[in-house]
């Protein structure tokens, strides 16, 4: 069984944490980690690009000129594609982009962003994370104190409170999500993890539901 050593916000290691071997059992799967990560990317998209078609552009009742007897092409709208001014041939239109995985894949995807982050030594265990005030000069202490300056971080929280929310908004280094809403976009998408222990236990849980 693996351990690992609980810091406090100070960077001093307390005690240490036994990881679940279910969970922590160091597979990492990139494939389903690449399907997860492709899948989050694309239900951010909105999908509302929109262009007009000959149809939907202003103007255009009137024949420019009549059928026969010019010498020109015979066209029956100004407003057609070939025309400047027209509507757009094959243009975007409003659409989905939203992807689905099976659950168990998702869980495994997880499970594995997790396992690559501990492979890595990119894994951090906080006893606690409460700061007293919502100023950002005492979070960026935490950091200081964690050696964690200049960092690209996320910090995993057991639940939100006034001071967590307000205190690290300022800091485009950090990042900060509750234990249920993780997923293995934004844990990959750092440099340092760090979980407080409750978040952990949590985490830990919620992975082994899915397995």
């Amino acid at each position: 069984m693996s351990k690992i050593p609980v810091i406090n916000i100070e960077g001093k290691a307390v005690e240490t944490v036994e990881l679940d071997p279910a969970v922590f059992d160091g597979v990492v799967n990139d494939s389903l980690m690449h399907q997860a990560i492709v899948m989050y990317l694309a239900n951010q998209r909105k999908g509302l690009a929109c262009s007009k078609t000959k149809g939907e552009v202003s103007g255009g009742g009137k024949k420019p000129w009549r059928q026969k007897g010019t010498g020109r092409a015979r066209v029956g709208s100004n407003r057609s594609p070939l025309w400047r001014g027209g509507g757009v041939t094959f243009g975007p239109r409003p659409h989905s982009f939203d992807r689905k995985l099976p659950k168990r894949m998702k869980s495994l995807a997880f499970k594995s962003a997790l396992n690559a982050k501990f492979r890595d030594k990119e894994l951090i265990i906080l006893d606690k994370l409460n700061p007293s005030s919502a100023k950002t000069k005492e979070f960026a202490a935490v950091l200081k104190g964690m050696d964690l300056e200049k960092t690209k971080v996320v910090f995993v929280i057991d639940s939100f409170n006034n001071n967590l929310k307000l205190s690290h908004r300022n800091l485009k280094e950090v990042k900060m999500e509750t234990s249920a809403n993780l997923n293995p976009y934004t844990l990959l998408n750092c440099k340092k993890a760090v979980f407080t222990k409750d978040a952990l236990a949590k985490i830990q849980e919620r992975v082994k539901k899915c397995l």
